[in-house]
């Protein structure tokens, strides 16, 4: 007979949910203005949560911020790592997870937004994504996978590429009227453009055109390990 299972207290479970709505709240926020331009009563405000509540769950405005970058980037950079567990090759460690981050931020535009917005910061830089990229580059790098004479300007060149495609994944439409126009170029699918950058960084770090399609033609692994676990749901617009 299976043992019944014990029921969370009320008290813990409103604070555990008061918690994750101020967390929602924050990210909503910062991916609109940036998590400087944001006051604590606003995200109060914006939970539906007393002011002085907040303190019961954060001792200041930067202890929300580092558990939001930790939330949002650490968990999905694990995640990742659960993901791309059983693939051997750094390579296409890193071009899976250039994929999934970019489809991702499709699903999810309010992530996608949060990280563009916080993704180049030193905080950031320095945790979640930023370690993990940079981790993966020198793995690549010692693997004689990539070529990459300058690892710490690889590093920005990839997550600026990254980045600065995910924006544009963002603005529909904002390409397509003005770089793709004055150089007659084909507007890219937008399920292609993962691939497609994918396969750019690829090349950038010294692989072949033909190696860096192969790469990036493959299936992915499956995605479920990287939902977002910190509020029981994901964050969606």
């Amino acid at each position: 007979m299976d043992e019944p299972v014990e029921k969370e207290p009320r008290g813990a479970r409103r604070k555990r949910e008061t918690r994750a709505r101020l967390l929602e709240a924050a990210l909503r926020l910062s991916a609109e203005r940036g998590m400087e331009g944001v006051a604590i009563n606003e995200i109060t405000e914006a939970a539906d949560v007393g002011f002085g509540s907040f303190y019961n769950h954060f001792e200041s405005k930067e202890a929300i911020y580092l558990a939001l970058v930790e939330a949002v980037f650490e968990d999905f950079a694990q995640g990742l790592d659960r993901l791309t567990l059983g693939l051997s090759d750094p390579a296409e460690v890193l071009a899976v997870s250039i994929r999934h981050t970019l489809r991702r931020a499709q699903r999810e535009p309010l992530w996608g937004r949060f990280l563009v917005r916080e993704g180049l910061s030193a905080r950031a830089a320095s945790q979640g994504l930023g370690q993990y990229l940079l981790r993966d580059l020198h793995k690549g790098i010692a693997a004689g996978r990539f070529k990459a004479e300058d690892p710490p300007m690889s590093f920005m060149a990839v997550g600026g590429t990254v980045l600065a495609v995910l924006s544009a994944q963002l603005h529909p439409g904002s390409l397509d009227a003005s770089l793709t126009g004055r150089l007659d170029l084909p507007v890219a699918p937008r399920d292609e453009v993962p691939e497609r950058a994918a396969a750019m960084v690829m090349r950038m770090l010294g692989l072949s055109t033909a190696e860096a399609a192969d790469l990036v033609r493959r299936p992915l692994p499956e995605a479920e390990a990287t939902d977002p676990g910190w509020s029981g749901r994901a964050v969606r617009d």
